[in-house]
Order: structure tokens, then sequence, then C-alpha cells
């Protein structure tokens, strides 16, 4: 009886320890995600999010899977952007999103190299996805991709 006791509490203590780690690491942005196209459902690129000093997040490209694009610059970038012309590989596309809630980010902006265009951005983590939202405005107009875990 006391064995099967303590086999019991092992047992729940060690659920609890790892239902407490999936806790903490779906509350985070932090890593390597890959982006999917919206219109192929194909792997796009590889974006890794850190926290900076500053406290706030940012995130870059360091892959690009489409293998005619690896040297591409982001001509349709704002001149007055300092990512114009500059290679999509290694941009800073994530910049100052703030974490607002135990499981969002906002506050911050977000690039897109092959149009140019910056938008206000909001993520937030569905189980081990993270969903990004770009937006103009009110987050009710944008388009939201699903990133997924890069391995």
């Amino acid at each position: 009886m006391r064995k099967t006791m303590k086999n019991l509490f092992i047992s729940s203590l060690m659920m609890f320890v790892f239902l407490m780690m999936s806790t903490v690491a779906f509350s985070q942005i932090e890593g390597k995600w890959k982006t999917i196209d919206d219109e192929t459902g194909e792997a796009k690129s590889i974006v890794e999010i850190w926290k900076a000093k500053d406290g706030l997040y940012y995130g870059k490209i360091i892959k690009l899977f489409d293998e005619t694009k690896q040297n591409d610059v982001c001509d349709e970038c704002d001149k007055d952007d300092p990512r114009y012309n500059k290679p999509i590989i290694g941009m800073v596309i994530i910049r100052k999103m703030e974490k607002v809630e135990d499981n969002e980010w906002d506050e911050g902006d977000i690039l897109d190299p092959a149009n140019g265009k910056v938008y206000d951005c909001k993520m937030w983590r569905e189980g081990k996805n993270l969903q990004v939202r770009g937006y103009i405005g009110w987050s009710l107009i944008g388009r939201s991709q699903t990133w997924l875990p890069a391995q």
C-alpha cells in the first residue's frame, strides 16, 4: 500500500512538472519558426525570434526555402526604410514586439519583404504554433498566419 501511494505521488508530481513546463514553453515566442506561404501551403522561410536587451522581441529571416530567392533584396521596401535594397536573409522583419498579456505580444510591427509593406503586428501562441497577425489600424482588418516550430 505504501509503495502504491509513493508511486502515485511520484507520477502525480511528474505530471505536474510536465504540465508546468508545457505551459511555460507554450507561452513564449522565442525560437525558430517556419513560415508557410498563404497561396501554396509550402514552407517559405525560417524566422528566428529573440528577446533583446530592451525587453522587446525581434525576428529575422535566417533561411529561405526557395533556392531562386537566396540573393533577393527588399527592393519593394520604402526607400526611407534602412532595410531598402538589403538582403532578405538576415533581415529583421519583426520589431519591437512587447509582451502585453500572458500569451499575447503586440505594439510592434512586421515587414512583408515581398511587397515592402510594414504592418502593425500581434502574436499569440495556439498550442505549439505561433499565430502572427499583420494589420493596419485595427487588428480586425488584417491577415493572420500560422507559423510552425522549426526543427
